[in-house]
């Protein structure tokens, strides 16, 4: 992990297109504003987590759907 300073107004760039800015720190709170192209997903961790898992779960189940359609029709011919 790369740990890097910062104080507010400045920021770090993510290749050349990413651009992250501190826009206000209260506390123990950090703001950020991110300036990256419209085709970039950008997610809280968490709801990136939250999608991730809601896709592997999909997954699963098209998967059980096409055994059980499978299995209908080899019974069913």
């Amino acid at each position: 992990m790369l740990v890097l300073s910062r104080k507010i107004k400045e920021s770090i760039m993510i290749g050349d297109e990413i651009e992250i800015t501190i826009v206000a720190v209260d506390g123990d709170q950090v703001k950020l504003g991110i300036t990256a192209p419209k085709n970039i997903d950008i997610h809280r961790k968490e709801i990136y987590l939250s999608i991730q898992n809601e896709n592997n779960e999909a997954i699963k189940s098209e998967a059980n759907l096409i055994d059980n359609l499978s299995t209908f029709f080899k019974q069913n011919k």
